[in-house]
């Protein structure tokens, strides 16, 4: 059985982050990747650097409003899911997925959103143990998605 699992990027604004992206996606058989709002798409040099070729072999589609697209894909019975440091999300590890599913990636600085994180099904997250809030996008990415996957 094949899981259906979709990344949707939030208005990602680094390049390089999407590359890295559309890298890991393709190591994880992932079905397509939304890129939303301001997020950057291929054909682009900077892309292309960190994708290595991944940027041609995973289907994307850009979206201008992610909370659209979330709208569409609840139509289609596609779980939503955000990975975000927020009061209500719980631990990726704890987590039990259900396909089809669409994880959401929100913007390097402010996250993803209130308004997109009130549409979406479960807020996971990834518990920090030093100083820092959080992961670079990307690599907090590859942690989830290979949790997701197995």
């Amino acid at each position: 059985m094949k899981k259906e699992f979709y990344v949707i990027c939030d208005n990602i604004r680094s390049l390089e982050n999407i590359g890295s992206i559309f890298r890991t996606s393709d190591a994880l058989g992932v079905s397509k990747i939304y890129l939303c709002g301001i997020s950057g798409r291929p054909p682009n040099h900077k892309i292309s650097k960190t994708a290595l070729g991944a940027e041609k072999t995973v289907p994307f589609e850009h979206c201008r409003q992610t909370g659209r697209l979330i709208d569409k894909l609840k139509r289609d019975k596609i779980n939503i899911i955000a990975l975000e440091q927020a009061k209500y999300a719980i631990d990726y590890r704890k987590f039990k997925p259900k396909f089809p599913l669409a994880l959401i990636l929100g913007n390097e600085v402010k996250g993803v959103s209130k308004k997109v994180l009130k549409k979406c099904d479960k807020i996971i997250f990834l518990p920090m143990l030093g100083q820092k809030e959080s992961l670079n996008v990307s690599v907090a990415f590859g942690v989830v998605g290979y949790y997701i996957k197995n």
